[in-house]
Parts: C-alpha cells; sequence; structure tokens
C-alpha cells in the first residue's frame, strides 16, 4: 500500500541575514512590501524585522525597473501585501543570492501523514511512502521518517543500516524535492 506524506509550511521562514544594529542573525518576514517609484522607475523591497531589536531591513525584489515593464498583477500583489507572493520570493533562488540570505525553517513546517493508521499495523508489514513537498524545505529524510513513523532518529538509522529502510535517493543529508521509501518491519 502506498501512502502519501506531504511536507507542508506553516509560516513564512526565519531570514538569515547579519543585524547592523545588534549583530543578530535572523530577521522575521511578515509579508509587508515597500515600494517606491521616482517618475518612471520603481524600487521594490520585501521587509524583515530583526528578531532580537526590531530593526528593518529591506530585501531587494525589483530595482530600478521601468514601471512599464512590471507586470500589472505584480503590481497589485506588492502594494496589497500579498504574503503568498512574499514566500514565492523567498524561495526563489536569485532573490536569496542578489540580497546574501539564507533561509530557516526550524518551526516553520509540519509533515501531513494522512492519519495515524500507519502507526497501528502488524510488525511484518512493508510500507511503501512517497514524500512530497509542498515547497522547497529542506529536511533530513531520517527526520521527516522518524515523525511520520513515531520512531527515534537512531532507530531509523538502524533499520537503515540493516536494509530494512530503501530509497533510491540517499537518506543522510538534506533534501528539499520528492522521494519515496521502502519500510519492512
Amino acid at each position: 500500500m502506498l501512502e502519501n506524506w506531504v511536507v507542508m509550511p506553516t509560516c513564512l521562514p526565519l531570514v538569515r541575514r547579519r543585524c547592523h544594529s545588534c549583530a543578530s542573525e535572523r530577521f522575521r518576514a511578515n509579508g509587508k512590501f515597500r515600494v517606491n517609484a521616482n517618475h518612471k522607475v520603481i524600487d521594490a523591497w520585501l521587509l524583515a524585522l530583526c528578531t532580537v531589536c526590531g530593526d528593518t531591513t529591506k530585501l531587494t525584489v525589483l530595482e530600478r525597473m521601468n514601471v512599464r515593464s512590471v507586470r500589472p498583477e505584480l503590481l497589485d500583489r506588492l502594494h496589497d501585501n500579498d504574503p503568498v507572493l512574499a514566500a514565492e520570493l523567498l524561495q526563489d533562488p536569485v532573490m536569496r543570492r542578489r540580497n546574501r540570505i539564507a533561509l530557516d525553517w526550524d518551526n516553520a513546517w509540519r509533515l501531513d501523514t494522512g492519519g495515524s493508521d500507519h502507526l497501528d499495523r502488524e510488525v511484518s508489514d512493508v510500507s511503501d511512502v512517497s514524500v512530497r513537498f509542498a515547497a522547497r524545505i529542506p529536511v533530513r529524510p531520517v527526520r521527516l521518517i522518524a515523525e511520520g513513523c513515531g520512531l527515534s532518529r537512531a532507530e531509523v538509522g538502524r533499520l537503515i543500516a540493516e536494509g530494512n529502510l530503501v530509497s533510491a535517493v540517499r537518506l543522510s543529508g538534506r533534501l528539499s524535492g520528492d522521494f519515496t521509501f521502502t519500510l519492512k518491519r
């Protein structure tokens, strides 16, 4: 039987960037944008607040763009402070590189296993599980499997070493893309 698990974001991730005021390294983006037009050019920033001192940093979204070259839908979303747009922009690798930021996904996602019936199966059952990511959230597969199956991470490591937990992808390290695994209990 194939089970489907989904890794879903619960909120926007923290932005890792050094604060100029207090030397903290974490900012919370709340989905607010600042848009500034000067004649025919426009600038837009995603605002983020330092988690320690509350200082604001601006993450560049548009820089010195001709107003006519910006899609009207994007402009409307910026003016409406669209939180979905903020999430999309934070996951954009070009924007992260331009602003020299990284994302901290700790406590910003949850695993939806579709119920807990997989925990009550017989010990001899074989489970095929498909894990899908609703966003590019880097997570260790061992952590996902431990959380989804109600096991400790050490127990998951033992199952991998014994060959009772197999996957086509490497289960050590971090993944942010869909994968499947088979668990033999």
